[in-house]
């Protein structure tokens, strides 16, 4: 039987304080002992990007992390994305482009992309089609989720019209 730790964290805004046993990931902390069920799991092992978060700012796979090790971090997931029923401008150019099929792999999807945007104000196209890379869509062909991700950094920006086009 594992060890049972003590996980302080601030997520979505909110303190939290929870027990699991030491060997517990975080995805399974977050939907298990939080009930945030936004956070979803695909392949267990880190590769498909369906189960990332933003952990101190930074995209992290929670299906790799374990719960202990956000200790003392803040963190956000797809439930804490808005503030005050107002989409995140990500979220909004998702919603905009019709950058989602199942949904899936969207809270992810949102993470990987809101991380790589706050590092790359001003992408190129292929630049944000490598970023996307690091999620597994099986639905769409990634046409309106690049989109969506070139008009974010636009309104992101302050310039609602820059990015809004790609080309397949």
């Amino acid at each position: 039987m594992s060890k049972s730790v003590e996980v302080q964290l601030r997520v979505n805004g909110k303190n939290c304080l929870g027990h699991c046993e030491s060997r517990t990931l975080m995805a399974d902390f977050l939907r298990d002992h939080l009930n945030l069920t936004g956070t979803h799991v695909g392949c267990e092992h880190g590769v498909c990007g369906v189960c990332t978060i933003l952990v101190d700012g930074e995209a992290v796979r929670s299906c790799i992390m374990l719960a202990a090790q956000a200790n003392g971090a803040d963190v956000v997931t797809i439930e804490g994305l808005s503030q005050a029923g107002v989409y995140h401008p990500v979220q909004k150019a998702f919603h905009d482009h019709h950058a989602l099929q199942c949904g899936f792999c969207t809270p992810g999807m949102l993470a990987t992309a809101i991380d790589f945007l706050n590092t790359n104000a001003s992408p190129t196209e292929p630049e944000v089609r490598e970023a996307l890379s690091a999620v597994l869509c099986r639905c769409t062909g990634y046409q309106n989720i690049v989109a969506a991700v070139m008009a974010a950094a636009a309104a992101m920006r302050g310039d609602a019209k820059a990015g809004a086009q790609v080309h397949g």
